[in-house]
């Protein structure tokens, strides 16, 4: 099973810098095997990097005990398939998102999904088929309907939802 040869590895812990990163090549490299393509279209890297602190609390309560083989492997095992799962999800969107709608519709939809503050970047990495012009046009559109505001200038501006 994956996840436990992860664990065993990051237990084992063979190098002095850089197993965690080895790990999550590994992992990718052990679900290719498997037939699990996920990691090619939505970055598996990301999302343990958005949940890092579920990451070392599992890694952590998993761990205790390893060197005498009394270990409880399961946090790890929930974890690991936590983030399968997260990834399935985000590719069943954005398939989705690419089926659905003309492209002034989807940046739309995926704002209107958005929390009350993002940035053009948010849209543009979710929507990565859709231009940055067209995601900037229905901006500018949602800005004139006073639906949107912005704050900042250049790549560091966050939009705002307006409360209607």
């Amino acid at each position: 099973m994956i996840p436990l040869f992860i664990l065993d590895y990051l237990c084992i812990h063979p190098h002095g810098d850089g197993n965690g990163r080895t790990s999550r090549l590994l992992t990718l490299l052990l679900l290719y095997k498997q037939g699990y393509e996920v990691g090619k279209f939505i970055s598996l890297e990301r999302i343990i990097e958005e949940t890092k602190e579920g990451y070392y609390a599992a890694l952590q309560r998993s761990s205790q005990g390893w060197h005498e083989c009394v270990h409880d492997p399961m946090p790890w095992v929930e974890y690991f398939l936590g983030v399968l799962i997260s990834a399935h999800r985000e590719y069943v969107d954005k398939v989705e998102n690419l089926y659905s709608g003309n492209k002034s519709e989807r940046v739309r939809a995926l704002i209107d999904k958005l929390p009350d503050k993002f940035s053009i970047g948010d849209i543009t990495s979710a929507l990565d088929d859709i231009s940055r012009d067209t995601v900037k046009s229905v901006i500018s559109e949602l800005k004139r309907q006073g639906r949107l505001k912005s704050s900042g200038r250049g790549r560091s501006a966050r939009l705002s939802k307006i409360e209607e």
